[in-house]
């Protein structure tokens, strides 16, 4: 008589004698993103502009590198060469 084949056993146990069946599982969270989002956005308010907040945005960075002295324009100009940093304001730091 040939014996009988290992069962295949997992870090699991899944296959072992007297293991539990594995069960598909899963949740469905659309409800509970739609929530989130309309939290978020109830919380940003009605008078909120993400045209405007990308203005001020780029009036920031415009002013994080103007006025630089020679080393950090040095610094600055090694950046965007290497492609860490974006070219603002015709080929200057200041814009």
């Amino acid at each position: 008589m040939a014996p009988s084949p290992t069962p295949p056993t997992g870090p699991d146990g899944a296959g072992r004698p007297g293991s539990p069946e594995l069960v598909d599982f899963a949740v469905d969270l659309t409800a509970q993103e739609a929530l989130r989002q309309a939290q978020v956005l109830a919380a940003i308010g009605p008078d909120w502009d993400p045209i405007e907040v990308l203005r001020g945005e780029e009036a920031a960075y415009d002013l994080l590198y103007s006025g630089l002295d020679a080393d950090q324009q040095r610094l600055y100009d090694d950046l965007v060469a290497a492609g860490v940093l974006p070219r603002r304001g015709g080929g200057r730091a200041a814009a």
